[in-house]
């Protein structure tokens, strides 16, 4: 038995699928058939169920292929020892972030990290907050980048800014023709257009709503921030999004106008989090501070300890 035949099963089990499978894994579909049958051969067992429609893993293979991801992925941290014990800044780290931070931050601050980290391969992965969770816990992330609150036992929290949310109402709506910041009070007689289930910012804005007497628009959940934005501009009714998402690059919409909110506005605050034992915790304070370091004007620093 040996790693590579692990590799490949691992393969199948993912794509249910032979030629899908060593396509991934660079081979030919005859060399992981016949590894994956050696391996069988070597364990006295069937992993794989072979049928014209559909590839299936016996229960024996479930379980092979459940301790065969663990090996593997023991095996990659190897790697990334020797690595880091050739450069401490090599290597790869999985950062784990959700979709309404994902696509506005990241344009800001990958182009320092990697500035700052030549050597370092940063996989990016854009999941909601429980997933980050789970997946940073169980190994399968290095890091995440999660608003608060989160239960975060065992792991190490670095604050790193604080984000306030902006208005966005269609074009010509009543409240444009008001000067200055709107007050929190305003939303009561409004229909919030909110995020569906799983989405962190969905539970702050129902906070933002049960502070301000707002209601949800009922009928209609979104998927995406960018759904939120087009719903607003097709006059449905208003909603919250964050001072990153209406930033540059992200391009302004014609249709939709933008409200700031009187002090103390609604926010959101950012935090890194990672295991107190990883593999790159002397590193990961310093990528904190560089998912931090943002133009000025865009966030707020967190206070000072």
């Amino acid at each position: 038995m040996n790693l590579r035949d692990l590799t490949y099963l691992v393969a199948v089990a993912d794509h249910r699928h032979f030629g899908k499978a060593a396509e991934a894994s660079f081979v030919s579909q005859p060399t992981l058939s016949t590894q994956i049958k050696k391996l069988e051969m070597e364990l006295g067992v069937s992993l794989v169920e072979r049928n014209p429609r559909q590839i299936m893993l016996t229960p024996a293979g479930e379980q092979v292929v459940e301790r065969a991801r663990a090996m593997l992925k023991e095996a990659e941290d190897i790697r990334g020892i020797a690595r880091r014990a050739q450069n401490p800044e090599a290597g790869s780290i999985r950062l784990g972030l959700f979709p309404t931070l994902a696509p506005y931050l990241l344009p800001h601050v990958v182009p320092q990290v990697h500035a700052r980290f030549p050597d370092l391969e940063l996989l990016l992965v854009e999941e909601k907050t429980e997933v980050v969770l789970q997946q940073l816990r169980s190994g399968e992330l290095d890091a995440g980048l999660l608003a608060l609150p989160v239960q975060h036992d065992g792991l190490h929290m670095e604050p790193l800014f604080t984000e306030e949310f902006v208005l966005a109402v269609p074009t010509g709506h009543p409240l444009t023709e008001r000067s200055g910041p709107v007050d929190l009070s305003v939303l009561a007689t409004e229909d919030l257009l909110l995020l569906e289930e799983g989405h962190c910012l969905r539970d702050q804005a129902l906070e933002v709503c049960r502070l301000s007497g707002g209601r949800e628009r009922r009928g209609f959940r979104a998927t995406s921030l960018e759904t939120l934005r087009q719903m607003v501009a097709a006059g449905v009714g208003v909603t919250l999004l964050p001072s990153l998402a209406v930033q540059p690059p992200v391009p302004p919409s014609n249709d939709v106008e933008l409200l700031r909110f009187a002090a103390p506005a609604p926010h959101r605050q950012i935090a890194m989090f990672w295991r107190s034992t990883s593999a790159y915790r002397g590193l990961l304070p310093e990528l904190a501070q560089l998912m931090g370091d943002l133009p000025e004007g865009l966030v707020t620093a967190p206070a000072a300890a």
